[in-house]
């Protein structure tokens, strides 16, 4: 598994937990910078799932 997606899993967490912590404490900005660390760590898992496909793909064309 590519670390990409694992980085990417941990952004979304903070992400969400920055969120709720803006929202809690009525800060816009907070929810905001954590609604944008969200969307980064989903942009990071999916190029993480990417590499993996292309690993994967390489390795099936190699074997063939």
């Amino acid at each position: 598994m590519d670390k990409n997606r694992v980085e990417g899993k941990v952004k979304q967490a903070e992400g969400r937990v920055e969120n709720v912590a803006g929202a809690v404490n009525n800060d816009l900005g907070q929810q905001a910078e954590g609604k944008v660390k969200q969307a980064a760590g989903k942009v990071q898992e999916e190029f993480g799932k990417a590499k993996d496909a292309i690993r994967r793909e390489t390795r099936r064309a190699d074997e063939a």
